[in-house]
C-alpha cells in the first residue's frame, strides 16, 4: 500500500492530558506517513473531572482532524453500535493502534472489531512481548519511555527519534500563544516557576504541606521570580495552599485556561514543579525542565518527562510498579519518602541545566 495515497486514517488512543502528550511523537509520525489523510481520532471523554479529554490537548495541532467518542468500559450494544456505525460512515483504510497491550484476547478482539468496521489495515498492535514491554537500559538502570515503546509499535511506519523535541510540538495558534502571554501580565515580566501540585491519583499524591515547604524553601532562593499554578479548578485550593509563603507575584490559573492555553504559559517558565502528572507531560513537551517527585507506582523511567535535564526524584522502595491509583496499605511510602530538601536540591539543578546520569541517579534506593 502506498501510504501517501491513504485518505482515511483512524488513530485509536484512549486517555486523558498525559497519555495524550506522551503519544505525541507517534502521532508526529503518522502525519508525517500520511499528509494527505483525514486522520481521526477514537477516544474516550475521561470519566475524572480533573482529567482534559484529547481534544483539548491536540485540537487545532492539524496532528488530527476530528474525534470520535469511545465510550470507555462500555459493553451496551446499542453505545458499541453506534462507534461502529460512525467508524464505518468515516470508512478508515488503515487503523493505527496506540494503545497498551490488554491481553492476547482483546488484541484479537481489537483487530477484528476493526476489520468489520471496513479497516484493511491495523498496524501498531503490540502482537510481540517486546512491542508489550519497554525495554530496560542497563547502562542508565531506567526502562524505555512509554512514548518510545509506542513508536517502535509502529516501526514500518518510519522512525522517530523521541528525544527530538520538535516531535513535541502542540504546534500553538496564535491566538492560544497570546492568551498564553496575556494571562502573565500581573506578573509584569518576572522569571517564571511554574507549579502544578494536584494529583487525581491518591498514590502520586506528595502532600500540599511538602509543596508549601519547598515553594517557600525555593522562593527563599528565587525572590524575584513570579510563581504561577497550573491545573484543574479543583486544584485551585491547593495551590493557593501551596504558594502562602511564595515572597514574590503569585497567579492562580487552575481551572482558567484549556490545556493548550497552559502550555502556552508553561513554556515562558524556567521550571516547572509537580508529582507525574498530566501538566508534568506538557511543560517537558514544552522543553521546560521539570523536578518532579515520582511515586514508584511504575517502572522508573517509563513515565518519566520528555526531553534531557530533568530532575525525577524516584524512590525504588521493595513494593515499587505496585500500579496503584490508591495505596493504603504501604501509606505511600514510595513518595512520601521523598524530601522537601531532595526536590529543592533537583530544583536548582534542573535549572542549572542537564548533569550527565542525573535522571539515572535519581531511580535510587530509598
Amino acid at each position: 500500500m502506498d501510504f501517501r495515497k491513504v485518505e482515511r486514517v483512524l488513530i485509536y488512543r484512549l486517555g486523558s492530558l498525559g497519555d495524550t502528550v506522551v503519544a505525541l511523537p507517534a502521532l508526529h509520525l503518522i502525519e508525517r506517513t500520511f499528509p494527505n489523510a483525514q486522520r481521526l481520532l477514537l477516544t474516550n471523554i475521561p470519566v475524572h473531572t480533573k482529567a482534559p479529554a484529547a481534544f483539548g490537548v491536540i485540537s487545532g495541532s492539524g496532528l488530527v482532524h476530528g474525534f470520535i467518542n469511545y465510550p470507555l468500559s462500555t459493553r451496551k450494544v446499542g453505545e458499541l453500535a453506534l462507534v461502529w456505525w460512525q467508524i464505518i460512515r468515516f470508512g478508515p483504510q488503515i487503523v493505527v493502534y496506540l494503545m497498551p497491550t490488554r491481553g492476547s484476547r482483546s488484541l484479537e478482539r481489537d483487530r477484528w472489531f476493526f476489520r468489520l468496521c471496513g479497516a484493511r489495515l491495523v498496524i501498531g498492535l503490540p502482537i510481540s512481548e517486546d512491542l508489550d514491554h519497554s525495554r530496560f537500559d542497563p547502562a542508565t538502570r531506567l526502562w524505555e519511555k512509554e512514548a518510545g515503546r509506542l513508536v517502535r509499535c509502529l516501526s514500518e511506519l518510519g522512525e522517530v527519534d523521541i528525544d527530538d523535541m520538535s516531535m513535541w510540538n502542540l504546534h500553538l495558534t496564535a491566538g492560544e500563544e497570546e492568551r498564553g502571554q496575556d494571562v502573565l501580565r500581573p506578573l509584569a515580566g518576572a522569571p517564571l516557576i511554574a507549579c502544578g501540585p494536584g494529583t487525581k491519583m491518591q498514590a502520586k499524591d506528595w502532600g500540599r504541606d511538602n509543596w508549601r515547604a519547598l515553594l517557600a524553601r525555593l522562593g527563599a532562593e528565587l525572590p524575584d521570580h513570579g510563581l504561577v499554578l497550573v491545573g484543574a479548578k479543583e486544584d485551585a485550593e491547593t495551590g493557593d495552599y501551596s504558594a502562602a509563603a511564595w515572597p514574590g507575584p503569585v497567579l492562580n490559573l487552575c481551572g482558567q485556561l484549556t490545556p493548550r492555553e497552559t502550555a502556552a504559559v508553561l513554556r515562558r517558565a524556567r521550571l516547572f514543579l509537580g508529582p507525574d502528572s498530566g501538566p508534568m507531560h506538557l511543560a517537558a513537551a514544552q522543553g521546560v525542565p521539570c523536578a518532579i517527585a515520582f511515586a514508584s507506582v511504575d517502572l522508573p523511567g517509563r513515565w518519566f518527562p520528555a526531553g534531557k535535564g530533568h530532575r525525577p526524584i524516584y524512590h525504588a522502595t521493595e513494593c515499587a510498579n505496585c500500579k496503584l491509583a490508591v495505596c493504603i496499605e504501604n501509606k505511600k511510602k514510595c513518595i512520601v519518602s521523598i524530601t522537601v530538601e531532595e526536590m529543592f536540591q533537583a530544583a536548582i539543578e534542573a535549572m542549572k541545566g542537564a548533569i550527565p546520569g542525573a535522571d539515572a541517579r535519581s531511580a535510587r534506593k530509598a
